[in-house]
């Protein structure tokens, strides 16, 4: 015998509730838009023949992704990661050693933060080590953001600092001496290098370059997510139209 069970009373959600997730799809629909429109607006500045320089990140998948309408008229991508490798490789691009590449014309990139100087974090990804390589061997670093990201100082967004494992102990000791900041261990986070993640929480950078060049000399440091001293050449910030600074 079967008993059939009455169907629960529907529940009601308070209309604020329903507007509240309504303005929330509303948003990242409208974040996810514009990091589309700067990354397709970052195509200007590929040219026939060029070796690309690719960064990691949602931003820079949707540029992957446009840069495989021109995959027959360049050369090929140097890649920051294995995430971005699989997805140029998915598009048939061809990815190059950078050792092989030598120097690049063009780097296109996003960032978790970006100051009016165009000085970065970056590093949210765990990439920030090879992005550092790539930018430092471009001629033109073009960083891709939505404008969230565009901060009058740098610190809100935690800096990561990809460390040697065996010093992660030993920087967070020293990242709290010298700054006062909060260093967390991203923990279960390994790097494409090997190494692990410290990310420095209360910052507020008021001078960039000093900063990365200090932390950059404590032992076990490999990389400091500050792109300041060689800060972007080109911001694209995700709008209708993007607007270029």
């Amino acid at each position: 015998m079967i008993l059939w069970e009455r169907p629960p009373a529907a529940i009601a959600v308070p209309s604020s509730l329903v507007a509240a997730i309504s303005r929330s799809y509303k948003s990242i629909n409208s974040m996810s838009e514009a990091k589309k429109l700067a990354a397709e607006k970052a195509i200007d500045y590929v040219e026939d023949g060029m070796i690309v320089g690719v960064g990691t990140g949602s931003t820079v998948a949707y540029f992957i992704d446009a840069l495989a309408a021109w995959k027959h008229r360049i050369a090929g991508a140097v890649s920051s990661s294995e995430q971005s490798t699989a997805r140029l490789k998915s598009h048939g691009i061809e990815v190059i050693d950078l050792n092989t590449a030598g120097p690049l014309q063009l780097y296109v990139d996003g960032a978790d933060e970006c100051d009016p100087h165009k000085r970065l974090i970056k590093g949210g990804g765990a990439a920030l080590t090879r992005e550092k390589i790539i930018a430092e061997a471009s001629d033109k670093f073009v960083c891709i953001i939505d404008a969230s990201k565009q901060v009058p100082v740098l610190g809100k967004f935690p800096l990561p600092i990809e460390v040697i494992p065996m010093a992660r102990s030993l920087v967070a000791r020293e990242l709290l001496r010298m700054t006062g900041g909060q260093p967390v261990w991203r923990e279960g986070v390994v790097t494409d290098n090997g190494n692990w993640v410290l990310d420095l929480h209360n910052l507020a950078i008021t001078d960039p370059v000093g900063l990365e060049r200090e932390l950059n000399q404590i032992p076990g440091v490999v990389s400091v997510g500050l792109f300041a001293r060689r800060p972007a050449d080109v911001v694209i910030v995700g709008g209708e139209p993007p607007k270029v600074l």
